[in-house]
């Protein structure tokens, strides 16, 4: 008999109670070496349901291990995904730090689609044409693996380290400006700390999203109407704490700011 399922519920409960918990767990792959990437969506697919049972809905997507060097580090040729909740949305701009367990803080460019984009073939082109807009973010990632001692079955198990989300108040369509020049400057208790552009993620912020909707067919997921889509950190995520106020700077997107409470 099989015993995968049950390992895999098994790794789910555990995600799920430290969530709501606030409280770390050992490393995925040390807990259960077994389990592969499939696997590790699979855990994630059984917490998101978990969570819209307890009333919350899927609000979007968000894309990590957009750059590079993460890929490298983790010894990894492609991104990961996770499902964004409307209960994860900071619509006042004040993160509450009782609700995270080792937050940080990254700037984004946010794409809100106003049709569904369907894989496999999606193109960079179909992506910026089911945008409604594009839009500053700031994301606040966070993990329930101890230390952030995390390899991509862990974040991907952990839907990829999601935390909260601000979006910023310039709707922009994305023919009106250009996205791999889109840079952001960001800033942490008025102190400038790094910077980045659209073409550090994937050489387009589209091409993320182009990916995603490709990824995300192999496991009959559609991105749909109206639902948020965080593309990818343009800089390296900074740990935050109470009382810690960020600033993402935009050339054309304005100005978006978070600050823990």
């Amino acid at each position: 008999m099989d015993a995968k399922p049950e390992r895999i519920q098994k790794m789910a409960g555990l995600l799920d109670t430290a969530l709501h918990q606030r409280q770390v767990i050992e490393p995925v792959v040390e807990l259960d070496p077994g389990l592969d990437v499939d696997d590790a969506y699979a855990v994630q697919m059984i917490n998101v349901a978990r969570e819209l049972e307890r009333g919350a809905a899927v609000s979007g997507k968000k894309i990590g291990l957009t750059s590079a060097a993460m890929r490298t580090m983790l010894g990894v040729n492609e991104p990961d995904y996770g499902h964004l909740l409307d209960t994860m949305a900071v619509a006042d701009g004040r993160a509450p730090i009782d609700r995270l367990i080792q937050p940080k803080a990254e700037g984004e460019i946010a794409f809100v689609l106003k049709e569904d984009l369907h894989g496999p073939n999606a193109t960079l082109e179909d992506a910026l044409a089911a945008t409604d807009y594009v839009v500053g973010a700031i994301e606040i990632v966070d993990s329930r693996v101890r230390d952030w001692k995390i390899g991509l079955i862990d974040t991907v198990a952990d839907n990829a380290s999601s935390g909260l989300y601000v979006l910023g108040n310039r709707h922009i369509r994305p023919d009106e400006l250009v996205l791999t020049d889109e840079c952001m400057q960001l800033f942490k208790n008025s102190e400038w700390v790094n910077a980045g552009c659209g073409a550090d993620v994937m050489g387009h912020p589209a091409l993320c999203v182009a990916w995603l909707a490709n990824k995300l067919h192999r496991y009959g997921v559609t991105l749909k109407r109206g639902e948020v889509v965080l593309s990818g950190a343009l800089s390296a995520a900074l740990p935050a704490r109470r009382g810690d106020r960020f600033e993402a700077v935009f050339n054309k997107l304005g100005t978006v700011a978070v600050e823990f409470v």
